[in-house]
């Protein structure tokens, strides 16, 4: 058992606190990481708010970085000593889900309250999302870690483990965009940067982004879109087809906005599709008129994590970053330390940032 630091959840909605906890030794088939890096995610924010529920005391945190410092009897792939990539993305590997080719839906169920952690006096301390990343260190499932080479910045290669994976898996693997097809993005934060990247990479037509910002806007842009629509325009989704000449084959909803999920099929094509990022507090609901979906053959698709198999795609995303194709670095707006998580947190949650990192070092 060793003693590390970080960032406490003790109440929702209140400031984490900065403390000693208890990290144990890595267990049959699971890895210590000792983290450089871990991005602060708006999922983490809602938790920590409350809007999803779940056990307290908790440290959250789940977009991470850094060297593997321990591994337990049976781990396979990774060593002491290698850079990986740490997500959430815990899988049995044997599941219905898993066997099909989902790892992101994994049916096998993981307690955090049994977790690595514990308070200073021994008590019980919930590993969030399987993760526990606002902290020094983390001790994970050999299936959440992905190896990775080459010269990418850790505080770059923390931001694939969430933000990137969801925003261009959703448009690739979840979508399942073709060269030539046109695609509205809903939401121009982290993860609606990537979906534009995605798009981009994806040989889209028209990348239609849109917000309620004129500067993030601009933003979405420099990364690949080829319009902007304000969400704060009457119908902004006329003027989103005026872009694109028709509706879009793809919707990607990055925000967990009801009014965006609500207009969203407005801006289809036939036969188009709205994929469902964003999620929205539990209890909200939204409304559609489904004759409009069944008659124009219309579907709405959930995404989690972008669809993605991480020892397939994480790979294959940071060789786009080293050839120049995936933006990683510019996505970072901030970089703070661990005992100033809670004035990073709320700089994010003021909607200007695009991704604030923790560092380590």
């Amino acid at each position: 058992m060793q003693t590390i630091k970080a960032a406490v959840c003790h109440e929702f909605g209140q400031p984490f606190v900065i403390e000693n906890v208890n990290l144990r030794a890595p267990d049959m088939g699971e890895v210590e990481v000792s983290l450089e890096a871990v991005a602060i995610c708006h999922s983490d924010i809602t938790y920590a708010e409350g809007g999803w529920g779940g056990s307290l005391p908790a440290v959250y945190g789940h977009e991470a970085a850094g060297l593997v410092t321990g591994v337990g009897a049976g781990v396979q792939g990774v060593a002491e000593g290698d850079k990986v990539i740490v997500t959430l993305i815990r899988a049995c590997g044997s599941c219905p889900s898993c066997s099909g080719g989902k790892p992101t839906g994994c049916e096998t169920p993981y307690d955090g309250d049994k977790g690595p952690l514990t308070t200073a006096d021994g008590g019980k301390l919930h590993q969030a999302m399987a993760c526990g990343a606002f902290a020094e260190k983390v001790v994970v499932d050999q299936s959440q870690v992905v190896k990775f080479t080459g010269d990418i910045p850790m505080e770059a290669a923390s931001l694939i483990a969430c933000g990137v994976i969801t925003g261009v898996g959703a448009v690739v693997n979840a979508a399942g965009l073709r060269a030539g097809q046109d695609v509205v993005v809903i939401g121009t934060g982290g993860v609606g940067l990537n979906a534009i990247q995605g798009a981009r990479i994806a040989g889209a037509r028209r990348i239609v982004a849109v917000d309620v910002s004129e500067e993030k806007l601009a933003i979405a842009k420099e990364f690949g879109a080829t319009d902007g629509v304000l969400a704060t325009d009457k119908k902004p989704w006329i003027k989103a087809m005026r872009a694109m000449g028709r509706g879009a084959d793809a919707v990607i909803v990055t925000v967990g906005a009801i009014p965006a999920y609500n207009d969203a099929p407005r801006y289809l094509a036939g036969g188009g599709k709205v994929i469902m990022v964003g999620m929205p507090h539990s209890g909200q609901t939204s409304t559609y008129e489904p004759v409009i979906l069944a008659a124009l053959g219309q579907g709405m698709q959930g995404s989690k994590m972008g669809d993605v198999v991480i020892k397939r795609d994480i790979p294959w995303m940071v060789d786009l970053y080293e050839q120049g194709r995936l933006k990683l670095d510019e996505l970072i707006s901030g970089r703070w330390k661990l005992g100033q998580i809670n004035d990073a947190i709320a700089d994010t949650k003021t909607g200007s940032a695009k991704r604030n990192v923790i560092l380590f070092k």
